[in-house]
């Protein structure tokens, strides 16, 4: 019986003893503000909430790409954080004319990964479903119950080639080899898996480079059930994912 894979507690950033945001911060410092592509409940809200809760400090508003406009603070400055894994061309250009067009001076930052807290959270995610080994500090499993893991993306051939980073850090963290592949066009999935699978790599888990707003529900369950593999949960509201946005924000606040 394998017992439950617990998320590791979040480290500080930039260093040792280093806080991603500060503790404390002046009533005029930046608003933080989340645009989601596509739907600002579910997911989204829920990270907006993990943020509020580990940052109290922090105004954080969110909002859909499409409604950023009428969520840009006037007056004062904001940090708008994409809820993207990927910097995808598309979704930043539209927050980049939406900022322009309001004329706020808000600064936009780049997209949350690739990070090694990305890859973190996606070993987790994985291990939640039996599908690889904890890490090292737990050492809760023995061997792999797979050969071979299929990071999966939506967005083409450039999401593919933007996650490559992330599917390295992830191999080096699982020891496996890790293949990018995309959800919705080629380079897809059912190729990634023969690649694999012709180099002897029989059991595969599909793992989705996704925050969980960017695709339909069943995309990554469908995908993987045509390749005969497991798969990952989404990355979601998970601990990483807000950490990363708050490091995207003290980022701002240090230049």
């Amino acid at each position: 019986m394998s017992l439950p894979v617990r998320e590791r507690s979040r480290r500080p950033g930039g260093g040792r003893h280093r806080r991603p945001v500060p503790t404390s911060l002046p009533p005029d410092a930046p608003v933080l503000v989340l645009a989601a592509p596509g739907d600002a409940s579910g997911v989204a809200a829920e990270i907006a909430g993990v943020v509020r809760v580990d940052h109290p400090q922090i105004e954080v508003r969110l909002t859909t790409v499409t409604d950023l406009g009428e969520s840009l603070p006037q007056g004062r400055e904001a940090v708008v954080v994409p809820l993207l894994t990927w910097d995808d061309p598309e979704v930043l250009a539209d927050i980049a004319k939406t900022v322009e067009a309001a004329g706020t001076g808000a600064v936009v930052t780049e997209a949350l990964g690739p990070h090694p807290l990305l890859a973190e959270a996606l070993h987790i995610r994985l291990a939640e479903r039996g599908l690889a080994r904890a890490d090292r500090v737990r050492l809760l499993n023995v061997s792999s119950p797979v050969d071979a893991v299929i990071l999966a993306t939506v967005g083409g051939t450039r999401a593919v080639q933007a996650v490559q980073p992330t599917a390295v850090l992830l191999a080096s963290r699982l020891t496996l080899p890790v293949v990018a592949a995309s959800l919705d066009s080629e380079p897809g999935v059912p190729m990634a898996a023969e690649r694999l699978r012709a180099a002897g790599a029989e059991r595969l888990a599909v793992a989705p480079c996704l925050i969980g707003h960017e695709a339909p529900a069943d995309l990554v369950e469908r995908a993987a059930a045509g390749i005969d593999a497991g798969y990952a949960e989404p990355l979601g509201a998970h601990g990483s994912i807000a950490e990363l946005v708050a490091r995207a924000y003290g980022s701002q606040l240090a230049t």
